[in-house]
């Protein structure tokens, strides 16, 4: 915008104030030609009075005329004593009386005559005239210095195109100043759309932008309304589609589980006298990997569909609207260190907690099921025998910085390449050659609940340059 409207409007207004400014100049040398118009038609006029101010004498040097000069021509010599000459010439072009530089051939006609010349730095308006007077045919000649057509062109610099520049630069910063300062509404509204999230769809203040762009303002605020109408009709649609698939999956993968059971302890104490042993055990043992199977796929299939139900309700745009309330972060990792501390003691796994006393302002049920994804995806990975290890309290973010409230899932499991580090926060992106059965949305959902709290999830390898370390810090 800076470098477009700003820009226009800028030569827009400028280019009046450079015309106004030539149109000035022009001006300026009209009137210093309309004044020496005027001063040539005074030397007009004087002219024929020098040559009745000849009373007497001779028309050579030994015998100069005598004067008796006509009061206005005295009048015009008296006023400007350093600007204005006379002189009285002889047909040869010798001053009989008068200034001895107004020497020259006398003109051919009896028509006057005008010419410019320059003497000791002063640059004059001459007229001369043949003229018949009591001594004789002579050459009469007056000279004026303050010609404002010459002054003009010898001040031009100091009275038109330094005032002019001037006016033009104090324009341009005027000009600027003012452009910058009726603009500043819209680079506002600017910067205001800049720096909005993505998922930030709230709607512009219109009072707060100029009446020329507030059907602007309104056309964005109906579409942000039509974009945030639509992303939550289609997160109603993954909430409710995975809620409803929940209830029948619950009850298939019961079925199945009941199945599995029965199937597996009828292998274990087969007994079948109509048939060779090893073809039913082998029946039996098909019939039990199918429904291994099976009971594989339904909770691979359950687990999709409630983190796709977590995923809906993590999302920014509905989370944010609901009421933030007071949130024990110590309290929270013992709960879920209870509630995952069977499933690390079947894989051997030694799940310890290091927690500090830390308070934020949040949502607790997303903080939850935040920690509660890190946790088991790091119980999950790491072999039996090995550790995890749930972290809060307060640390710095950085040097020289307040501490902050944090929270850490750290195991010395297998850990992520640091250039998959960023990839596995993606939905759906799983490592390649990953063997642990999974859907790849649990580090998303999470990472999706910290931007909900303004924060993101960062990931490094753990202690030692084992394992995985995944963490948050909470804005204070």
């Amino acid at each position: 915008m800076s470098s477009g409207l700003q820009r226009r409007l800028l030569l827009l207004l400028l280019l009046p104030l450079l015309l106004l400014a030539m149109l000035n100049t022009w001006f300026d040398f009209r009137s210093a030609d309309s004044a020496a118009l005027a001063q040539d038609r005074q030397l007009l006029n004087l002219a024929p009075l020098l040559a009745d101010s000849v009373i007497a004498g001779g028309s050579n040097a030994e015998t100069p005329p005598v004067l008796l000069v006509a009061p206005p021509v005295d009048e015009f010599l008296s006023i400007r004593p350093d600007l204005a000459a006379f002189a009285v010439v002889s047909l040869e072009g010798k001053v009989l009386v008068g200034n001895d530089w107004l020497t020259g051939l006398p003109p051919t006609t009896k028509e006057a005559e005008f010419s410019s010349e320059e003497h000791q730095g002063i640059t004059y308006r001459i007229v001369s005239q043949r003229v018949k007077t009591v001594a004789g045919e002579l050459v009469v000649r007056l000279a004026d210095g303050s010609d404002p057509r010459q002054q003009w062109l010898a001040l031009l610099a100091l009275k038109v195109l330094l005032p002019n520049l001037v006016l033009a630069i104090g324009g341009f910063f005027a000009v600027n100043w003012a452009v910058r300062t009726a603009l500043r509404p819209l680079l506002e509204l600017r910067d205001a759309v800049e720096r909005r999230s993505p998922r930030d769809l709230s709607a512009l203040d219109p009072d707060a932008s100029p009446d020329e762009v507030r059907p602007l303002v309104l056309s964005l605020n109906r579409l942000f309304g039509m974009v945030n109408a639509q992303a939550e009709s289609q997160a109603r649609f993954v909430a409710d589609a995975a809620h409803q698939l929940r209830t029948p999956l619950a009850g298939l993968q019961a079925q199945v589980e009941a199945w599995a059971q029965a199937v597996t302890g009828t292998k274990n104490h087969v007994n079948m006298p109509l048939a060779p042993v090893d073809t039913a055990q082998a029946a039996i043992t098909l019939g039990a990997d199918q429904v291994l199977r099976l009971r594989h796929a339904t909770r691979r299939t359950s687990q999709l569909a409630n983190q796709l139900l977590a995923l809906s309700r993590a999302d920014a745009r509905s989370a944010q609207a609901q009421p933030l309330q007071r949130v024990d972060l110590q309290q929270l990792c013992e709960a879920v260190l209870e509630s995952l501390l069977e499933a690390a003691m079947r894989k051997d796994i030694d799940f310890g907690l290091d927690a500090a006393h830390a308070h934020i302002s949040g949502q607790e049920w997303l903080l939850r099921e935040l920690l509660v994804n890190l946790a088991d995806n790091a119980l999950k990975y790491t072999p039996a025998g090995g550790r995890v290890t749930l972290r809060c309290g307060q640390r710095p973010a950085a040097a020289d910085a307040a501490p902050t409230p944090f929270l850490e899932v750290e195991d010395d499991g297998p850990g992520i390449a640091p250039h998959e580090q960023r990839r596995v926060l993606e939905r759906f992106y799983r490592v390649p050659g990953t063997a642990i059965e999974g859907n790849g949305l649990g580090l998303a959902i999470a990472d999706e609940i910290a931007r909900v709290h303004r924060s993101h999830l960062q990931l490094a390898s753990g202690t030692g340059g084992r394992g995985l370390r995944v963490w948050l810090n909470f804005p204070l």
